[in-house]
């Protein structure tokens, strides 16, 4: 009998920003069924549902053994779209783990931009010596091996990124030009699903 799914799995701007999101924040359960996606901002979580077009109740949750339950949560269950996200290359406990996935270059930028709301950043500063207004787009990851194929993927559209070592997590890091050019890329006219605030960090520096 052929199993039914929840998901409806066919690539789109939305599906593959939907990805970047269960690559950054989201997780596999290792009953090869459930898949978690979990975030401080639940407005990430409700675009998560809008994309998968899921309607499961959004929940609360505590990390690292603190008792204020500060995190959004959406859970469900579905073998065959847990049976894709291992064929693109996911898997559970995949934070050090991750490598490259098989993501369609075509929205290759729109799974960037839910890699960037998941765990990413967009950061506006004054050089400390110029005085001249910078620009930092980084995405932070326990896996080098995926920043670095983040990074190989990102050189074929000749943005050039840098990889550094924090305490905890690697960190993909782009200088002013590359990451208005990257911006643009992610940002492109009329793109389907952004977290707004994060949004309003790159609007600035948009030229469509």
């Amino acid at each position: 009998m052929k199993r039914l799914s929840k998901i409806k799995i066919k690539w789109s701007s939305s599906f593959a920003y939907a990805i970047g999101l269960i690559t950054t924040d989201g997780s596999l359960s290792i009953d090869r069924r459930h898949i978690n996606f979990t975030s401080k901002d639940e407005n990430l979580v409700v675009l998560f549902k809008k994309c998968l077009d899921i309607d499961n109740k959004i929940g609360r949750k505590a990390r690292g053994g603190e008792k204020e339950k500060k995190y959004y949560q959406v859970q469900f269950g579905d073998r065959n779209f847990y049976d894709f996200l291992l064929s693109i290359g996911l898997m559970p406990a995949k934070s050090k783990k991750l490598n490259g996935l098989s993501i369609p270059n075509k929205y290759l930028f729109d799974f960037l931009r839910g890699c960037i709301d998941g765990d990413g950043s967009i950061k506006t500063f004054k050089h400390p010596e110029s005085k001249n207004p910078q620009l930092r787009v980084s995405i932070a990851s326990a896996s080098k091996k995926f920043l670095d194929w983040l990074q190989y993927k990102n050189s074929l559209f000749d943005l050039k990124g840098y990889i550094m070592r924090g305490s905890r997590v690697y960190v993909l890091q782009y200088a002013m030009a590359d990451s208005i050019k990257l911006l643009n890329k992610v940002y492109y006219k009329n793109c389907p699903t952004s977290l707004s605030r994060k949004f309003l960090s790159a609007e600035v520096f948009l030229r469509t």
